[in-house]
């Protein structure tokens, strides 16, 4: 958090961003840091003996359990700093989406956000233009897509099949303010995010 208010004093920062609960399996997790937010009353969960789900799924699972239902319908979770470090990480970050799809959840990197669109759904994204875009793309997850079609791209697809060891929509650029995105497959969207 401290990197995000670069002209701020760190501490307090952190202080101001406390977090409720940190849950996890605490094997990367630096004892001054635990020490830190447990004087500011930060509840720790420690899943040391789960070792079968990730970090991530641990603390997205948290949030879908105890979230009241009346506040659910409009949950949206972003996990900063979820991509740009090891491939496994990421990887296991992007399976959370599929494991939890019908939660809004968003990975969130310096360069790039991600979100799964369920094939469940007729998808209506509307661009941020001064903070997303213009590059994007849509990728094919869990299995083919036999038919996806797009309208607000430079290069839409219409009934597009795309698969790995085929074509996936990679370096897309955004043209509309509104990208509507139909497919018969879980696909996930991508768009670059704007360096201030």
């Amino acid at each position: 958090m401290p990197l995000l208010f670069p002209r701020e004093e760190a501490v307090h920062v952190r202080n101001r961003y406390k977090p409720d609960v940190i849950k996890g399996d605490m094997d990367s997790i630096r004892t001054e840091v635990l020490d830190f937010y447990a004087n500011l009353g930060t509840e720790t969960l420690d899943e040391s003996q789960d070792q079968d789900t990730t970090d991530l799924h641990k603390c997205i699972a948290y949030l879908r359990d105890f979230t009241p239902d009346i506040d659910k319908s409009n949950l949206c979770i972003l996990v900063a700093g979820a991509l740009g470090g090891r491939f496994d990480h990421e990887i296991g970050n992007i399976n959370v989406l599929c494991r939890f799809s019908s939660m809004r959840i968003i990975l969130l990197s310096d360069d790039c956000l991600i979100h799964l669109l369920p094939k469940t759904h007729h998808h209506e994204i509307h661009i941020q233009s001064s903070v997303e875009g213009p590059h994007c793309g849509l990728i094919p997850i869990g299995m083919p897509s036999g038919s996806t079609t797009t309208t607000g791209l430079q290069w839409d697809l219409i009934d597009m099949e795309m698969k790995f060891g085929g074509l996936i929509s990679t370096s897309n650029i955004v043209k509309e303010e509104k990208i509507t995105v139909r497919s018969d497959s879980d696909l996930l969207w991508t768009i670059s995010i704007k360096k201030s």
